[in-house]
């Protein structure tokens, strides 16, 4: 029987989050930044320290067993950006690419069905 897991990217405008868990989401086989990946601080949220992020830990993943994946990618969502960050797609094509059968690939940025009121006042954002 093959093992299956399940592939969270988390991708903002500063940073990308890949954790790699197992199919219920309750054990954690592998957590890696694009943070860990770079030296430099400003590069986080862009594209090739998120594709070294998720090839590092697809690599982990196969080293524990991991072979079959669903990926769930998720923006910051919210009152906040709705549309994930640069690095989600390199991310993605890196976990494809490695060893890893990709099963499906879903959007999963919470929307909010209208909540709180907007930050900003009565007049909105005054520049």
């Amino acid at each position: 029987m093959s093992k299956k897991g399940v592939v969270h990217i988390y991708s903002s405008f500063n940073n990308t989050i890949i954790h790699i868990t197992d199919a219920t989401g309750a054990e954690t086989i592998s957590r890696i930044t694009s943070g860990m990946a770079t030296d430099k601080g400003r590069l986080q949220g862009s594209a090739f320290p998120a594709m070294k992020a998720a090839d590092q830990a697809s690599e982990e993943a196969i080293e524990k067993g991991l072979e079959k994946v669903d990926i769930r990618v998720r923006a910051p969502g919210g009152q906040k950006s709705k549309i994930p960050g640069k690095g989600a797609q390199p991310a993605i094509r890196a976990i494809s690419r490695s060893d890893l059968e990709v099963g499906k690939i879903e959007d999963v940025t919470p929307i909010p069905h209208d909540g709180v009121r907007k930050k900003g006042g009565k007049r909105g954002r005054r520049v």
